[in-house]
């Protein structure tokens, strides 16, 4: 119906594309031709799939490995292994020491990427030669950082430490360039706005999300309330916090207009970006038992958006606007610590403990067989607004 219509003129391009989007999202499954190669052999805490193209996946783990992946199906089989194209391993002199807890792309290409880890260190890596161009250090572990997927007047790396500090690395001076204060304790997530280049958001230890605008001296332009306001001034321990327990994941929807929040109270809250405002969407109980970052991802381009939430040893998929929990990606043996989606082609890939990546891709859809005639077709799939609504008289005598 969808495709009849647009082909007549009758309806918006964008409007089937969300649709298809929507359902591919909606049957994700765990692909039986589609493998990553293990390589990793610890567990995988952090995945980042390059804007650009859509084809290289980085993945960090536990023991201080990063791999690179190609997506892409070059043997054009229907079954195939996304192969590893290289690895910083322990033989390689810029290795880190420790735990890597986030890899992220240049937002811009694919010949830069960065990487942070336990060894109280981030990196800035030229894809092409391997090695690591500048390094940046730390007085405490890096548990998150964050480039800004907008920006364009400047080159601040977002950095969230064991120190309540949330420092700013400038990639043009290659110096930590400055420092927002506010938070009580570790800083577990950070994220930048996709809609305003200078707005940052942080999540800490201490229970609160904080917004940020870098350029002001005083830094923060707000602290979530996850009572919006309600609660009584006098119990002010309890005012502006935005979870009541540590908060250890946030993400923007792509619009930047919302913000949704993670924390080990096993609760996850959407916010109003702008207004700052809890919505109160109910996802129910949400399982976080990580003392660290939780990286989660939402969907691109669909209609309803989808979170994808790791919850144990699954992949809980929420809707974000109704908290609906439409259903569990099941197929890792161990603690799903993160994942991330490709909104090219709505496939979804998530890390875990047990040292293996999956690929979870849209089922197919089912094919109508050729000599079906049009009268037994169920009637859904024709939207009623453009049946025909003639009839000959031959019909009626």
């Amino acid at each position: 119906g969808l495709m009849a219509a647009r082909q007549a003129g009758l309806d918006d391009p964008a409007r089937l594309r969300r649709a298809e989007r929507t359902r591919r999202v909606l049957s994700l499954e765990l692909n039986k031709d589609r493998d990553v190669e293990r390589i990793h052999g610890s567990g995988i805490n952090t995945l980042d799939i390059e804007p650009v193209e859509g084809r290289y996946m980085l993945s960090g783990a536990s023991d201080g490995d990063i791999v690179l992946y190609d997506l892409e199906n070059l043997s054009r089989k229907p079954s195939y292994t996304c192969k590893a194209l290289f690895t910083v391993g322990r033989s390689h002199p810029d290795v880190h020491k420790f735990s890597v807890e986030t890899v992220q792309w240049y937002p811009h290409d694919t010949g830069m990427f960065t990487s942070s880890s336990f060894d109280k260190t981030l990196k800035i890596w030229d894809t092409n030669t391997l090695q690591a161009a500048d390094i940046f250090h730390f007085e405490g572990t890096v548990y998150s950082h964050h480039m800004s997927p907008v920006a364009t007047e400047h080159c601040l790396i977002a950095v969230g430490t064991k120190s309540p500090k949330v420092q700013l690395c400038d990639l043009k001076s290659g110096s930590s360039s400055h420092i927002l204060q506010g938070h009580r304790q570790e800083v577990l997530t950070v994220s930048w706005s996709p809609r305003h280049e200078y707005v940052l958001a942080t999540g800490s230890a201490d229970g609160r999300v904080k917004l940020w605008d870098v350029r002001r001296a005083s830094g923060c332009l707000s602290t979530l309330d996850q009572y919006n306001g309600e609660k009584s001034k006098a119990s002010s321990e309890a005012a502006n916090t935005a979870h009541n327990g540590r908060v250890n994941g946030l993400c923007y929807t792509n619009d930047g207009l919302h913000l949704l929040t993670i924390g080990t109270d096993d609760r996850m809250r959407l916010w109003n970006s702008s207004t700052g405002e809890n919505t109160l969407v109910n996802y129910g109980k949400v399982g976080n038992e990580s003392r660290k970052g939780l990286k989660f991802a939402i969907s691109c381009g669909c209609n309803p958006e989808f979170a994808f939430v790791p919850y144990g040893s699954t992949v809980a998929v929420y809707t974000i606007f109704t908290g609906e929990r439409i259903t569990m990606l099941r197929g890792h043996y161990s603690t799903v610590n993160c994942c991330v989606f490709q909104p090219h082609f709505q496939e979804l890939y998530s890390g875990s403990k047990d040292c293996n990546i999956l690929a979870w891709i849209p089922a197919p859809r089912e094919p109508v067989p050729d000599d079906t005639s049009e009268k037994s077709l169920p009637q859904q799939h024709v939207n009623p607004a453009y049946e025909d609504a003639w009839s000959s008289s031959d019909d009626e005598g």
